[in-house]
């Protein structure tokens, strides 16, 4: 794997780690109902992790023995992302969509973001969609680079999220039209990474 495909890796990512979701909306819930925002985003880095691990292990044999089932894999994910994008763009989702109650326990707290990002789909779709177009199968073992990728992809969602949280509770808090805007352009945003990847396995 060269600096160019990770390059192109950390670019692709940023713009699905940026791309507000169901992951988004527990760190901003944390951050706007004055809640320590650490817990959120631990638990939310915990789903994470499980889906990487699951990656590490699954993206061996798909890559190796079923390149039909990775293309159709992407497809079908890529398709989702961009109605997703498309369904963003018309009904922009509000911070006042997120306003279930947040345990008051710290632990609770980690437990529910672990759910949240372990039953979202867009995670799924991040490791088994998007990662296999930057692995070489002819470099490194598919396991390191699965690896490498994995952790560059929870390094970038501890700080998002965490930036996330935070700035809820300066920024979204009282502008409740900048919630709006930014929703609108990660709905474009989920567009351009579907059609990114539609062209990329179509063109193989």
């Amino acid at each position: 794997m060269d600096t160019t495909t990770l390059a192109a890796f950390i670019a692709v990512d940023l713009l699905f780690v940026f791309t507000p979701g169901a992951d988004w909306a527990y760190a901003i819930t944390a951050g706007l109902r004055e809640r320590s925002v650490v817990p959120a985003v631990a638990g939310l880095i915990a789903g994470h992790v499980a889906y990487a691990l699951l990656a590490v292990a699954g993206l061996v044999v798909i890559v190796a023995n079923s390149p039909t089932a990775l293309t159709a894999l992407t497809v079908v994910g890529a398709a989702y992302l961009m109605w997703l994008g498309w369904g963003i763009l018309r009904q922009p989702v509000t911070v006042a969509a997120s306003d279930e109650a947040l345990a008051s326990s710290r632990g609770r707290i980690v437990l529910k973001g672990t759910v949240i990002s372990g039953l979202n789909p867009k995670v799924l779709l991040l490791y088994f969609s998007l990662f296999p177009q930057f692995i070489d199968s002819a470099g490194w073992p598919v396991e390191t680079q699965t690896g490498l990728l994995a952790t560059i992809h929870l390094t970038a969602c501890t700080l998002v999220y965490l930036a996330v949280g935070l700035l809820a509770r300066t920024v979204l808090k009282t502008r409740p039209s900048a919630a709006r805007m930014v929703t609108r352009i990660s709905g474009a945003m989920m567009i351009a990474i579907g059609g990114f990847l539609l062209v990329e396995r179509l063109a193989l």
